[in-house]
Parts: structure tokens; sequence; C-alpha cells
């Protein structure tokens, strides 16, 4: 199964789809698309690692991920794989270059359309905010938008977590 799990900031998103990874009948790797940029962003990846059950495997990957997918779809039992955040993979596309963007985001959602395993994936529900004042932010928003789009066209399951409660949107 294929979920995709949207949501705000600090909506429980994360922990929804850790819920989710954990009932797969199947082994987890975390996939993790942050890059530890600052002191903070170092503590929040840390914090994430710690919470995490320590039989999860990780992979680190801001920008490739469709190679990450085709390497455990190899596998005899592709593992459940969580993939967090499509946020911050957008935002490391974005700043990467038109043509890395376009090459990596049509060969993940190849990859995606056809994983054999479990996928829980997280997004940033962008489409109840503000319009950004700027060029660079209205682009985001926007291929954060079609992304999630997409996703949620290859998924079986698309859940919203609000205040921690999941809300169910497909099927």
């Amino acid at each position: 199964m294929h979920t995709l799990v949207l949501g705000g900031i600090r909506s429980g998103k994360t922990a929804l789809a850790e819920k989710l990874a954990s009932d797969s009948d199947s082994t987890v790797v975390y996939l993790a698309t942050a890059t530890a940029g600052d002191e903070e962003m170092r503590a929040r990846i840390q914090r994430h690692q710690q919470q995490r059950p320590p039989a999860w495997g990780l992979e680190e990957e801001p920008l490739a991920l469709a190679g990450v997918l085709g390497r455990h779809a190899q596998a005899p039992d592709a593992p459940c794989l969580l993939v967090d955040c499509m946020s911050l993979w957008v935002s490391n596309l974005l700043h990467a270059g038109a043509e890395t963007f376009a090459r990596e985001r049509t060969a993940f959602l190849e990859q995606v359309s056809s994983y054999p395993g479990d996928l829980v994936i997280v997004s940033n529900e962008v489409g109840l905010g503000t319009i950004g004042m700027d060029p660079l932010t209205r682009r985001f928003a926007d291929e954060l938008g079609w992304l999630n789009q997409a996703l949620a066209t290859l998924s079986g399951k698309v859940v919203m977590s609000i205040a921690g409660l999941p809300m169910v949107l497909k099927p």
C-alpha cells in the first residue's frame, strides 16, 4: 500500500506516518531528505532519530530519492519505506537547479508508481496557506502542490493530519 500523509507544520504528520510504517508487515527503512544546515536543524534531526525504533534502517538522501527506491525495489522483500519529507526535498531540488529538479522529480514519481513494497510519504499541505510574496516562495508552493497531487493519484491511501488527528481523504 502506498500512503501519502499530508499536514501542516507540527500537525503530527510524521508521528502518524511512523505509526503507519510500524503497522506494516515489512521491515522499515526511514528515508530522510533533510540536511543539517544549522544547529537547530541538527538538533531536530537528532530528536527524530532518537524517537524512531532502533530496528529501523536509515537512508539519508537530499536529492536522488528515485535511486534509493530503485535499490530497495530490487530486494527480495522490499521494505516499507517511510519518506520524510517532500517539502524539504522540493526545497533541496529547487536549490539544485531546474535540470536536476525536473530529472529527479520525474524519476521519483516513476519509482513510486512501481515500488513493490509499502510506501509512506510525508508532505506538507500548501493549499491552505497564503500566497508567497516572492517568486521562489510561490514556485515552491506550486511545485509542492503539484507533487502532492501526483503522489495522491499514485497512492491507495491519503491521510491528512490535523492537530495529531488523522482525517482519511482516500479511499
